[in-house]
């Protein structure tokens, strides 16, 4: 492919033809960025087009040049430049009946839009864009695709994972038809993406190693985003290693820095979670609020760890002006979790349980569990800071046997020492002694009679004796019943109340 379209480029310059031959030098621009990542060869190529065309009247190959120069714009953070070339795509593929540049100009400037908070305006360009893209109008298949990738990835910006799935099945329809490794890959990202915040984390795994070899056998360098999410699932799962090696696979970017602060903050190493995050922070572009918004989301957390509070709410702050901008209940619900977790730092409990109580309602609105399990362990330790027990311990409970459910391993301990804070009266009040406790804590852990014996330096037939009064004093028929009790209080694993 590279070698037809230099050849072209240079027979075109042979013929006179400067037209096309910029048209080729805008294709090469757009090739080199797709399947390279080489972003400096893509805007060469680019500024050879735009020196050929300069002394030409307005036409398509103008629209072309000034579409993939405001893509390039977008990805470097320059939103106005990026804008003011999707405009001018979008009008000569009006004025010269191109419906392939019109819809691509349209989503182009939805997507600046939207990263810009100006969402509702956004919405509709993208909107009317895709509505082209789905018609048909396109003459260029990768055109309608780009459009359609376009809103679904500005729908994942503001959190609408419900709007972004449906379009995602509209996107693997036409990936099918034209069979296009770079759109499977593409809807494979997203589609894991939306399992991930539904908490379908077996179906966000196997959608993201598919989506990682649809790229590396299509588009190389776009590997970095599934690699950075198969990533950050591994980091909720414990598998720290592995989240480590699939960052070094992908490289630095914002989002790959973001998690490797989380994994730092998870391993207790607060001071290098803050370093990474200001760092992102710093670079961040102020013009583009809501790429802002995951940035926000880990500074307030790692600067609450580090105990600065007065930081933490300047964080705070901005994330509340950006949810307010966007206005969906899932943006909505993170600021709120935010705030609450803040709030409970500075020891106002009862301004934390209600900041915490409508994050879990939100999140549960928009079938977010795991995002509502965080809320739930932060409310669970400001009712138990309040006193209320019993409320803490549901809560807990709740995110525990979700957490236990899904595999995973960040929060799932603070969650079980919430939920079972007092397991240990509950338990004595069946009667079970210490010794028993010791028993029913190994059988539960899957230990037989005479492993129980060896461990405990008792006698196999002792251990038989101290599991017949177990199963006769919690009223259960099995020794397995027994152990799934042991594991709802929070015996098994080693813990002894």
């Amino acid at each position: 492919m590279f070698s037809a379209r230099q050849q072209a480029f240079q027979r075109y310059r042979d013929a006179g033809d400067t037209g096309s031959a910029a048209r080729m030098a805008t294709w090469l621009a757009a090739d080199h960025l797709d399947f390279h990542g080489a972003l400096a060869v893509a805007s060469g190529w680019l500024d050879r087009a735009r020196r050929l065309l300069e002394p030409l009247e307005p036409g398509p190959d103008h629209g072309w040049l000034a579409f993939h120069s405001g893509f390039i714009a977008d990805i470097r953070g320059d939103s106005g430049q990026a804008e003011a070339d999707a405009m001018l795509a979008a009008e000569l593929g009006r004025k010269f009946g191109v419906p392939d540049l019109e819809m691509l100009g349209l989503a182009l400037q939805g997507t600046t839009l939207v990263s810009r908070a100006k969402v509702q305006h956004g919405m509709r360009c993208l909107d009317e864009a895709s509505a082209m893209a789905l018609s048909n109008e396109a003459a260029i298949p990768i055109s309608a695709a780009w459009t359609c990738c376009f809103l679904v990835t500005s729908c994942t910006k503001v959190l609408d994972f419900e709007r972004a799935f449906e379009w995602c099945d509209r996107i693997g329809h036409f990936a099918e038809r034209y069979g296009s490794r770079y759109m499977l890959g593409f809807c494979r990202a997203e589609y894991a993406e939306v399992h991930l915040w539904r908490g379908e984390w077996e179906q966000a795994e196997k959608s993201l190693q598919e989506s990682i070899a649809a790229y590396e056998a299509s588009r190389p360098a776009m590997t970095q985003g599934p690699l950075v999410l198969l990533a950050e699932l591994r980091r909720r799962q414990g598998r720290r290693d592995e989240a480590h090696g699939l960052l070094a696979r992908a490289g630095a970017s914002a989002s790959s820095q973001l998690c490797r602060a989380n994994l730092a903050l998870d391993g207790g190493d607060v001071g290098l979670a803050i370093d990474l995050a200001e760092r992102v922070a710093r670079n961040a572009s102020s013009e583009r609020p809501l790429e802002r918004v995951p940035i926000l989301d880990v500074l307030v957390r790692t600067r609450i760890s580090g105990g600065m509070l007065e930081a933490a709410g300047t964080a705070l702050d901005e994330l509340r002006c950006v949810a307010k901008l966007v206005g969906t209940t899932a943006m909505g619900a993170r600021a709120m979790l935010a705030e609450g977790t803040l709030a409970a730092a500075c020891g106002e409990h009862e301004s934390a349980k209600s900041r915490l109580e409508d994050a879990v309602d939100a999140f549960e609105r928009c079938r977010a569990p795991y995002e509502a399990a965080r809320a739930r362990i932060e409310l669970a330790s400001s009712l138990s800071a309040l006193e209320r027990k019993t409320d803490a311990r549901r809560e807990a409970r709740h995110a525990y046997d979700f957490l236990s459910k899904v595999g995973a391993s960040v929060g799932k301990q603070q969650a079980r020492a919430l939920a079972y804070a007092d397991a240990s009266h509950e338990f004595r009040s069946y009667g079970i002694s210490r010794r028993e406790t010791e028993v029913l804590r190994l059988v539960a852990d899957g230990l037989t009679n005479r492993q129980i014996s060896d461990r405990l330096f008792i006698s196999e037939h002792t251990v038989h004796r101290h599991v017949t009064s177990i199963l006769r004093k919690l009223d259960v028929p099995t020794r397995a019943a027994a152990a799934a009790y042991a594991a709802r209080i929070g015996v098994a694993g080693g813990r002894n109340p």
